[in-house]
């Protein structure tokens, strides 16, 4: 199987315009999209477009087949057929950009529905061609009122075997934190992932680097022993990511960071999907 679990170390830091920082523990699914049907028969804690403690349900992901706001010029964000499957959406959105994912696979970190609720402040892809070698990856950025854009990267850096690292640096345009304002540049170091998850995220304001976070941890089997371990070790996990974002913006605040509503410069919130109602004109 190359559906697996990652259990990572989550780190934020923020350099500016005042330091905070922070570290905590979670765990990951990479999930392989041709190998959905089998862990649905597979696990007793997993299930595919049906409840359970942990349900995968297409929709849940990349929205291509719904409405792009505001969007940039060229042909990158076409909208989706409706009805199309999960990996068939990615696939249409890579050939927009020339990559050819025919007979190739793709899979997916993140975490599903869990006990209902489902929230990921991002999601990745990573994409493969029909030889095996990693052609692009997607990073699929959610914010809280639920409004999700993605950032999508190719031409890889080989790193050896099968390996690659995937940059990106773009400007944001997109509202993610109250405390970071939408004309910022995210920069994406993406690898692979293999026997360790690596991921890097990093905001910056001009050339000056803000804020650092990190995703970091080892590969384990996706098994029912494993997945009712972690079940232990990390309950809710989805629970407690939205929690601890709520938390840790009150210090923010008490901090007294500039603050950016969520209204504000809606005309720089640009290629995103499922827009809040602040952005969307009120027709009468």
């Amino acid at each position: 199987m190359n559906s697996c679990l990652y259990e990572c170390d989550v780190l934020h830091h923020r350099f500016a315009p005042k330091p905070h920082r922070f570290v905590y523990r979670i765990f990951l699914f990479a999930l392989d999209l041709d190998e959905l049907d089998t862990l649905h028969h597979r696990l007793r804690l997993f299930s595919v477009g049906k409840r359970n403690f942990y349900s995968f349900r297409d929709r849940d992901f990349f929205p291509s087949h719904e409405r792009l706001h505001n969007p940039s010029s060229g042909p990158a964000e076409k909208q989706a057929s409706p009805g199309q499957k999960l990996k068939e959406r990615v696939s249409a959105h890579l050939a927009a950009h020339g990559i050819d994912l025919t007979g190739g696979r793709v899979v997916l970190v993140t975490l599903p529905r869990v006990a209902g609720y489902l929230f990921n402040p991002v999601s990745f892809y990573f994409c493969y061609d029909r030889t095996g070698a990693a052609v692009a990856s997607i990073a699929e950025v959610t914010n809280t009122f639920r409004e999700v854009k993605a950032f999508t990267l190719t031409a890889p850096q080989r790193a050896g075997g099968s390996g690659a690292t995937f940059r990106l640096r773009a400007p944001k345009h997109f509202y993610v934190s109250p405390f970071s304002d939408v004309d910022v540049q995210f920069e994406f170091v993406l690898r692979t992932p293999g026997g360790r998850l690596a991921i890097q995220i990093d905001d910056y304001a001009g050339d000056a680097r803000t804020l650092t976070s990190t995703l970091t941890g080892p590969r384990h089997e996706l098994t029912d022993a494993t997945l009712a371990w972690f079940t232990l070790r990390h309950p809710l996990p989805t629970l407690r990511i939205i929690t601890l974002i709520h938390w840790h913006a009150l210090q923010l605040w008490l901090k007294r960071l500039p603050w950016f509503r969520k209204n504000a410069r809606s005309a720089d919130q640009r290629d995103l999907r499922r827009p809040h109602a602040s952005l969307v004109p009120h027709q009468s």
